[in-house]
């Protein structure tokens, strides 16, 4: 008589195989290519970290933090750490005490983690500190020398190591707590934010890439220059955004103005000026380090110098050219008005005219009613109105008619 087995091979067998099949499907999943696409906040993470600087990406969970992090180091050829700060102790940042043979003579060492020992022997990596915004005071302000000093324990991190953290909202982290201020202030923080057509592509199977920018050999002086002028001009006429620390603990978690972050500023200019890159990723770098405030104002004093000399336009009317942005325009229209009222004469409010007609022609009408109501007001006695004048005479007729229908408007809906 045979008697059946309750466990055959071949059941065995199918299992086996049935496993290797689901690894084979994981493998086609994970399967997935890289294509160099335009993504601001990649590469303003990309320029930051090739700075050298501590960069922060804030984000909801979920969002794509972590394998953005993973891709960059993969794109740069870089090992990366991860280094999840939560769950580590003051220790794993400072160093554990080891007591040796003579303390009293040769003192008690630091040892450094083994994370720590593996990026010194290889030399270079990515070190990334995930659930920072998590991680308890005391863990915070342990990491204040690896993120500055770049030291862990007794072992300081080879210059090819980059520093990378990424934090959730305190309002959507487990536990959260806000970064305390001396740490906030050490790192470039950039808003991490998913992009509808790059995630639905990317779940297709291809990503945007992460490259270094191009840094043109010919431009480091001037970049150099550039960035130094830059944050000068506007310091030497602000001198209160010089240090400025804000009064609610939420902002004093993010980037403010200091002396260390207007001197990270400085860098970033000159990197983002060197690669050439768009005026949305400097902003983005900009503000992620001395705050919106502080960052609009030089976003807005950069613009100003690159802004033509009204003393040079009031020379050469007929051949000037007024920027292309509203904003701009109006800047340059009204430094023309006072230039004029500085030293008011006859060639010279002649010559604003004529750049207002040229702004009417090129441009925005209405950009020119307020220039030129406050230019007809410098008229002296004896001088005689251009002809020119005459073409903006309905421009301003037209916008006072507008500005005083919209004031009944509103007397009426007031009522």
């Amino acid at each position: 008589m045979t008697v059946p087995t309750l466990c055959p091979p071949l059941t065995i067998r199918a299992a086996g195989s049935q496993l290797d099949v689901a690894g084979e499907l994981l493998a086609l999943l994970g399967a997935v290519k890289t294509e160099p696409r335009r993504n601001a906040q990649l590469e303003a993470l990309t320029l930051a970290v090739a700075a050298d600087l501590p960069v922060l990406l804030w984000g909801e969970p979920g969002i794509g933090k972590t394998a953005a992090l993973t891709q960059l180091a993969e794109s740069l050829d870089l090992p990366l750490t991860t280094v999840i700060a939560s769950v580590h102790e003051p220790s794993d940042f400072s160093g554990l005490p080891i007591i040796g043979d003579d303390p009293a003579n040769q003192g008690v060492p630091m040892a450094p983690p083994d994370w720590a020992v593996r990026l010194v022997k290889v030399g270079r990596g990515l070190l990334f500190l995930d659930e920072l915004s998590t991680a308890p005071p005391a863990v915070q302000a342990a990491l204040l020398r690896v993120v500055l000093e770049r030291r862990v324990g007794a072992l300081e991190l080879p210059p090819g190591v980059r520093i990378v953290a990424a934090a959730n909202p305190r309002s959507s982290a487990a536990d959260g707590w806000e970064l305390s201020p001396p740490l906030a202030n050490r790192f470039v923080h950039l808003q991490w934010a998913h992009d509808h057509d790059v995630v639905v592509r990317g779940l297709g199977g291809t990503w945007p890439r992460a490259t270094l920018p191009r840094i043109a050999p010919e431009r480091l002086s001037e970049a150099v220059a550039f960035a130094r002028r830059s944050v000068c001009t506007l310091l030497a006429a602000r001198p209160k955004l010089v240090h400025q620390i804000p009064t609610t603990e939420t902002r004093r978690g993010g980037p403010w103005p200091s002396p260390r972050s207007w001197e990270m500023t400085v860098r970033l200019i000159a990197f983002a000026t060197a690669a050439d890159t768009s005026r949305d990723v400097l902003s983005q770098l900009i503000r992620g380090t001395v705050g919106d405030g502080a960052g609009f104002e030089l976003l807005t004093s950069i613009d100003r110098m690159d802004l033509p000399d009204p003393e040079a336009l009031l020379t050469d009317p007929d051949t000037a050219e007024l920027p292309e942005r509203g904003d701009l325009r109006q800047a340059v229209l009204d430094g023309v008005v006072a230039a004029v009222r500085k030293r008011p004469e006859k060639s010279r409010w002649d010559a604003a005219w004529s750049l207002l007609v040229k702004a009417v022609e090129t441009g925005a009408p209405d950009l020119v009613v307020v220039p030129a109501t406050t230019l007809a007001t410098l008229r002296r006695d004896d001088w005689e109105v251009p002809a020119s004048i005459e073409q903006l005479a309905a421009v301003v007729s037209v916008s006072q008619s507008a500005d005083r229908a919209a004031a009944r408007v509103a007397v009426k809906a007031g009522r």
